[in-house]
């Protein structure tokens, strides 16, 4: 695909978001917060950093992307239709009878995905035996895993980094959406994941931190990662749970609810540009919030 620059970019994360948006809004149900906290990673991977081909999708030595935070499908199903891989009206029929787009990814609806995930702690595994299928198929694509810093709480995480260190899988980049929340609450208040990075390193990870929604840096990020070989990689991107809607960023009301009519009409304008009606919205204290 051609890989788009950074300014493009920005606009293909806010493209991405206004997509998310109405699909949960048609929906009824579904994930915005961890949704919205992702974008701009997936908008730098399937825009300018994976070889992919969404016309050839099960192409031998294309790069492979797995969402372990499952129930931010709504990010990638949307990235997915806006690369080609199947049309943009279909993002209406999210978690509908009948629908491809179940709320969690289903590899055997949509075989352009690599797993089916849901079940958090999962992913970096599924992951890790890609990256070993490459290395024995003398491949050279790489494999990308979206974990959430929630499921840095599942002790296969922890399992799967320990194996993935001991056998210097390398081509093996780990992106972890760190916007501070989860189901419950805090992240740091379920539990603590701090010290982060020093947990990481301990299990012999070589790994950076960046800002999630500052483009650049993603892709410098990524781009240094592939340049260190015999280690894998993880990228702890902070980023902001909802974010791009002012009544969502930080708000985990959010986490697993949809916004209602009025809701998504304020935020498709605010990720348009226009932030008055989301203004209006919470001067006049008609967000929600206080559930999971």
């Amino acid at each position: 695909m051609q890989k788009l620059g950074v300014e493009d970019l920005k606009k293909k994360a806010q493209e991405i978001r206004r997509e998310i948006i109405r699909m949960l809004a048609e929906a009824g149900s579904g994930h915005p917060g961890g949704s919205l906290s992702a974008t701009d990673i997936l908008a730098c991977l399937f825009f300018n950093v994976m070889n992919h081909d969404p016309k050839n999708p099960k192409w031998a030595d294309r790069d492979r992307f797995v969402i372990s935070k499952g129930h931010g499908a709504p990010a990638v199903y949307a990235t997915l239709a806006l690369a080609g891989y199947f049309p943009k009206e279909e993002l209406l029929t999210l978690r509908k009878i009948g629908s491809r787009l179940q709320g969690h990814p289903d590899v055997r609806k949509l075989p352009m995905l690599e797993a089916s995930t849901g079940s958090l702690g999962q992913g970096l595994s599924a992951g890790i035996g890609m990256a070993l299928a490459r290395r024995i198929d003398k491949k050279d694509y790489y494999v990308y895993v979206l974990l959430s810093d929630g499921e840095t709480n599942e002790g296969q995480t922890w399992e799967a980094a320990a194996m993935a260190a001991h056998h210097k899988i390398d081509h093996l980049i780990a992106i972890l959406d760190y916007n501070k929340f989860q189901l419950d609450g805090a992240v740091k208040d379920i539990i603590d994941p701090e010290p982060l990075r020093r947990k990481w390193e301990s299990f012999r990870w070589h790994v950076q931190e960046i800002d999630g929604h500052d483009v650049y840096q993603i892709l410098q990020a990524i781009q240094h990662a592939k340049e260190l070989k015999a280690s894998p990689h993880l990228i702890i991107a902070h980023t902001v749970k909802g974010k791009g809607v002012s009544f969502m960023e930080n708000n985990n009301y959010f986490h697993g609810v949809a916004p209602t009519g009025e809701e998504a009409e304020a935020a498709l304008k605010e990720l348009e540009g226009d932030p008055s009606l989301s203004q209006e919205l919470i001067a006049m204290g008609r967000v929600r919030t206080g559930g999971k």
